[in-house]
């Protein structure tokens, strides 16, 4: 069984897909458009002019693989509920991941030293994706 994270991005997944490779090393390992699909998607599915926009993506960060999406409708698509959680094994590298995931975004909690990690941080990427980066120490 395997459960993984699908995020929705409401028109910005191909942004928000290089901004992850930019700042996690995410990955692509597979992309498809709208106007690849084997059949279109049912009339008023989608926004008009979205052939180009992302139906299906997967990319790697690490070794978890997340999906992501356009969605099926613009603007207004929220996260929330569910953050993702970066785990590292540096203090160095948990600081060079938050300040480039929290570019554009909103430190939530800066990293600082808790009883459970050595550094630990959390913050809102500029998709609205809530993550938390820690130094893992097991």
């Amino acid at each position: 069984m395997n459960v993984q994270a699908y995020l929705m991005f409401n028109g910005r997944a191909e942004e928000a897909i290089a901004f992850y490779g930019k700042a996690v090393g995410a990955e692509v390992t597979m992309l498809l458009r709208f106007r690849e699909a084997p059949e279109p998607p049912p009339p008023g599915m989608t926004p008009d002019g979205w052939d180009d926009k992302i139906m299906h993506a997967s990319f790697r960060v690490g070794e978890v693989e997340l999906m992501a999406s356009d969605g099926c409708q613009s603007g207004g698509g929220t996260f929330q509920g569910i953050s993702l959680a970066l785990s590292v094994t540096s203090t160095e590298e948990a600081e060079a991941k938050f300040a480039a995931l929290a570019e554009g975004g909103t430190v939530t909690m800066p990293l600082a030293k808790t009883f459970f990690s050595p550094s630990f941080g959390t913050l809102t990427d500029r998709f609205g994706v809530s993550w938390m980066v820690l130094v893992s120490t097991t």
